[in-house]
């Protein structure tokens, strides 16, 4: 059972902040990337007529959410906003940022476009700077075919540190594998190893400095090196959930979670 399944839970909280109604779903996964990269394609073939639409809590942006079963799991596939980037530059990515950091989603999908792979990396990286859940889904394969581009996912996946998934989302092709390696990260049978973005020099030793007062403050939290460049990026969001508590509870509850499922499958990821 998914840890969110807990009314007092900090994490559950956030979620119905988000407007995400659990009552009858086991997990939550967020579904990401680019636009253009067929990511509502996907979410409609994995929900099909079971999904409504509706705009994010107190925005003009529109969302839409699902639901759909795999091997006896009922899952709610949350739609995040298409974004290039998650730096809260606009209120798209503001909304897909929050969702994954606050909301803390049991596994998160992010669709890439097979024809222009390098294109999408750049949401990739950040969004495994946030969680180490994830799942590539690459996407327009079949076009990549006929443009002779040929991908190495398991390469991919290695150098990623996460599952990669080849698709046509348009077709299902693809998509039992896909389901299947959301199912083991959602479930804690895979375990990622997540590649880092290095960074250098003085900002490398600036964040050396903070990340240990991010742990001190928030005991448990899975991002605070994420925290800590957003933090001296003069990121206001993160600096108020980090000043008022919020950030704290979040981690608090989520180590408070029990253990359920055992670690199976390490990938690593070049670091």
């Amino acid at each position: 059972m998914s840890a969110h399944h807990c009314d007092s839970c900090a994490i559950h909280a956030e979620l119905e902040r988000m407007g995400v109604d659990l009552s009858r779903f086991d997990r939550v996964v967020a579904l990401a990337g680019n636009p253009n990269t067929g990511k509502s394609t996907l979410f409609n073939a994995l929900t099909g007529l079971k999904q409504h639409t509706g705009n994010w809590p107190g925005k003009t942006v529109a969302r839409a959410e699902g639901g759909f079963e795999f091997n006896g799991v009922r899952y709610k596939l949350v739609d995040l906003p298409g974004t290039y980037s998650l730096l809260s530059a606009s209120q798209d990515e503001q909304i897909a940022r929050d969702f994954l950091l606050f909301g803390r989603p049991d596994a998160t999908i992010v669709v890439a476009d097979a024809t222009a792979l390098e294109r999408n990396l750049n949401l990739i990286l950040q969004v495994l700077e946030i969680t180490d859940r994830v799942v590539v889904a690459v996407n327009l394969l079949d076009e990549a075919r006929r443009k002779g581009i040929e991908i190495d996912l398991r390469t991919l996946a290695r150098d990623l540190g996460v599952p990669v998934a080849g698709i046509v989302a348009r077709t299902g092709e693809g998509l039992h594998a896909l389901l299947t390696q959301l199912d083991g990260i959602a479930s804690g049978a895979i375990a990622t190893r997540p590649r880092r973005t290095k960074v250098s020099g003085d900002l490398q030793r600036a964040v050396d400095e903070l990340v240990p007062l991010v742990e001190a403050v928030c005991p448990g939290i899975p991002n605070a090196r994420w925290i800590a460049i957003r933090l001296l990026d003069g990121d206001a969001e993160v600096e108020a959930a980090l000043a008022s508590g919020r950030l704290a509870q979040i981690a608090a509850r989520q180590q408070q979670a029990p253990e359920t499922f055992s670690r199976k499958i390490a990938l690593e990821g070049a670091q």
